[in-house]
């Protein structure tokens, strides 16, 4: 792959909710081989996974991205500078969340990374119960957070007929940072 772009399926906002999708362009780069890098990219967004099945995947999936797995970005790979943890809303998911920001805090992350945010991902397709509210007010309090709703066809593997406003707002964050980050 050269220097340039892709096209990535992104939710369309309508009237009623549902609606056909529209691109979103996700810079992608290669500048010669890994092994060669030494520093993160200002190219794209990660998706960091802050415990297995958090939803990086198909997050990357739906809004591209690099899917960057339970780990830290890699400057050998130069993987994107620009972060996003997720993680499901029952109490270990939560948890995981928290361990990840804390060791942001603690500098226990690569140089030149930047966390843009936290997904949270309902587990269930229940309201949440008052503890774990509680948790997730804590995470605000901490880095700005996107709650995203139960979506029952990924469950199973297919594609929904209509995607959740919530996954238009964190595409439009995500498109707003990258504007941003390319007039400085």
């Amino acid at each position: 792959m050269g220097n340039g772009s892709m096209t990535v399926r992104r939710p369309a906002v309508s009237a009623g909710g549902a609606g056909p999708t529209r691109p979103l362009t996700v810079p992608v780069h290669d500048d010669g081989p890994a092994g060669q890098r030494d520093s993160l990219s200002e190219q794209g967004i990660g998706w960091i996974g802050a415990h297995g099945g958090a939803g990086a995947t198909t997050l990357s999936r739906l809004l591209g991205g690099t899917d960057i797995g339970c780990r830290w970005p890699d400057p050998a790979l130069a993987e994107p500078a620009r972060v996003m943890v997720v993680g499901r809303t029952n109490l270990e998911g939560l948890r995981a969340v928290s361990r990840a920001l804390h060791a942001l805090r603690d500098g226990r992350h690569p140089a030149g990374m930047r966390l843009m945010g936290v997904v949270l991902i309902a587990d269930a397709p229940v309201r949440l119960p008052a503890p774990l509210l509680g948790r997730i007010r804590l995470l605000r309090s901490i880095a700005p957070v996107h709650r995203l709703p139960w979506i029952p066809a990924l469950r199973v593997g297919e594609e929904p007929k209509r995607l959740p406003r919530q996954l238009d707002r964190l595409a439009t964050v995500l498109a707003t940072g990258a504007e941003a980050r390319r007039r400085s």
